[in-house]
């Protein structure tokens, strides 16, 4: 009975007093993205249903707690990734992974925190050679790609890689081989070698 008031109480004061990890709100980002790209098999972990349900899922992990001064971050860690049924646990990663490896060998992380859908930052020379657009939850959503010039601007947003160095990748080379002289910006970046450079 202590634990549940505890869950209800501090829920009430809002989820951003729990004690939150950078990996845990990535994996719960993962599982939402999962939730909305793949259906109701995958939990909500939604604010409003966490709190609605804090007895349920939080209590649990409480009992013997005074106060939020004695929940760390494991103790919600474990909380909400009971949550996740086994098979879904297995599945995360395939579907939904923290990070993608480029052409060049690099693992770039993913953001999953954006509206717009998960997105990946990365210099365009790491995917000279990649001729297919990168997707997740099983190949049915394509990651958002953020291809950065050599000093880390953006300078396309693209859900179609393919499409952008047949079309607008001219006009981009254009005009970035002129401000970045040393760096490679080949006519064909298909048949290029992908580089850190």
């Amino acid at each position: 009975a202590a634990a549940r008031t505890l869950a209800r109480g501090l829920v009430s004061l809002g989820l951003d007093v729990l004690p939150w990890s950078k990996a845990l709100i990535q994996w719960r980002e993962r599982v939402l993205f999962l939730r909305r790209a793949s259906g109701d098999d995958w939990p909500d972990l939604s604010d409003a249903t966490l709190r609605s349900t804090a007895e349920a899922w939080l209590a649990p992990f409480l009992v013997d707690q005074a106060g939020l001064a004695d929940i760390g971050p494991d103790t919600l860690n474990e909380a909400l990734r009971a949550l996740l049924p086994w098979p879904l646990q297995r599945r995360l990663d395939a579907d939904a992974p923290t990070h993608l490896e480029v052409p060049t060998g690099s693992r770039i992380p993913i953001d999953y925190g954006g509206e717009e859908g998960p997105v990946l930052a990365v210099r365009v020379q790491e995917l000279f050679g990649l001729d297919q657009h990168p997707s997740l939850a099983g190949g049915r959503t394509p990651l958002i790609l953020h291809l950065l010039s050599p000093a880390q601007r953006p300078i396309q947003i693209t859900r179609d890689l393919p499409g952008f160095w047949r079309g607008s990748w001219a006009a981009v080379r254009a005009e970035l081989r002129g401000r970045y002289p040393k760096h490679p910006w080949p006519e064909d970046p298909v048949a290029a070698s992908p580089t850190r450079r």
